[in-house]
């Protein structure tokens, strides 16, 4: 379905829809408008990032590169 048709058929249903319904994707629609597309992450988070970004530094946590982990994921490496 293309975007043009899917705004037809929501144009089309919210017009004869009950007033719930249409208050209920309202509400969807909104928090996802005032969310956007921001990612966040909280104090302890941030954190805990930082303490391991700082380890990572220091070099007193070992790294891996993109395949040494997935190798490691699929089983085929140990830590």
């Amino acid at each position: 379905m293309t975007t043009l048709t899917a705004r037809q058929q929501l144009i089309s249903y919210l017009a004869d829809a009950e007033e719930s319904k249409v208050n209920a994707l309202f509400t969807l629609l909104k928090k996802e408008m005032q969310q956007g597309d921001a990612f966040s992450l909280n104090v302890e988070q941030l954190e805990l990032l930082e303490n391991e970004r700082n380890l990572h530094i220091s070099g007193e946590s070992k790294s891996y590169s993109r395949l040494e982990a997935s190798e490691i994921i699929r089983g085929k490496r140990k830590l």
